[in-house]
């Protein structure tokens, strides 16, 4: 096997496991960006729709308080608020889900599904202020970011103790069954926004594409002047000097010596075969001499 040849079998080894590895370290890096631009996200649309319910708390419900004595306004509600302003972002981005769930909600339609209750009875059972997962859905896997509702305000008890204590358009509006019984400090419900990761995902995967194939090509294109380089500097001139030696082995003395420039390893080489070959013929004349005398 030529010296050329095992050069670029341990190029390409190297070579091999360095991208193997560039690969495996890339692939996790973007698949956690990915989520990480997910996550980010789902606290973007959660603190916006804070803001709305603080808005809707803050500035709404004072203008339009002396009208809920005769018939409910949904407009008053802070959640009622927040879903609406969610609803208008799905207009454009479907997959974006926010619900504030609960366990026994004044509303059926805000009653938590089973896995949204799996969520609540964890903040019910551990002091946690947020909690992060993911979940398959019919379009992909996507990210759900939750904070807890706890009832810390006594003045919401007013419309969540008793059917009794509450304002009567309520009432009418949603019945005396559901959404009573609510406790100070307790945790009703939780907040959850859902965003789906195939998007950032499928972002990460044509960025892990692209930059494999940036890895490959510059890959190659050094295989190529290496090799260039390695032909130029050590194969020309270690064949120029085994061509030369063979002849020499073979009795042919009178051969002129091996130009080669530089001051690398090889031309040192090579100067050192030239005064072997002087060296050599001179011992070979004054051998010959001393037959003739």
């Amino acid at each position: 096997m030529s010296l050329k040849w095992k050069f670029n079998i341990i190029l390409l080894a190297t070579g091999l496991i360095g991208i193997l590895v560039s690969a495996a370290v890339s692939f996790n890096l973007q698949r956690e960006n990915a989520r990480k631009e997910a996550l980010e996200t789902a606290a973007i649309l959660l603190e916006s729709a804070v803001a709305v319910r603080s808005y809707t708390v803050d500035e709404v419900r004072p203008l339009i308080a002396g009208q809920s004595s005769t018939h409910f306004l949904a407009q008053t509600v802070p959640a009622y608020a927040a879903s609406k302003y969610i609803a208008n972002l799905q207009k454009k981005h479907p997959d974006y889900n926010y619900r504030e769930s609960a366990l026994n909600p004044t509303n059926p339609a805000n009653r938590a599904t089973d896995w949204e209750a799996d969520i609540i009875n964890f903040f019910r059972s551990n002091d946690e202020s947020s909690l992060i997962g993911e979940r398959d859905t019919p379009t992909g896997k996507s990210l759900y970011f939750s904070k807890p509702i706890r009832i810390t305000n006594g003045k919401c008890l007013i419309c969540h103790s008793t059917p009794e204590a509450a304002p009567k358009t309520l009432i009418k509006r949603y019945g005396d069954s559901n959404g009573f019984g609510w406790k100070l400090n307790e945790v009703i419900g939780a907040q959850i926004v859902s965003v789906p990761l195939s998007l950032p995902q499928e972002r990460a995967d044509k960025e892990f594409v692209l930059f494999m194939a940036t890895i490959i090509l510059v890959f190659f294109a050094v295989g190529v002047i290496l090799n260039i380089l390695l032909n130029i500097f050590v194969i020309k001139p270690v064949t120029l000097m085994a061509s030369h030696v063979d002849k020499v082995s073979l009795g042919t003395l009178n051969l002129p010596p091996i130009e080669l420039k530089g001051k690398d390893e090889i031309s040192s080489l090579g100067r050192s075969f030239n005064r072997m070959q002087n060296s050599l013929d001179s011992a070979v004349k004054m051998l010959d001499d001393t037959l003739d005398d």
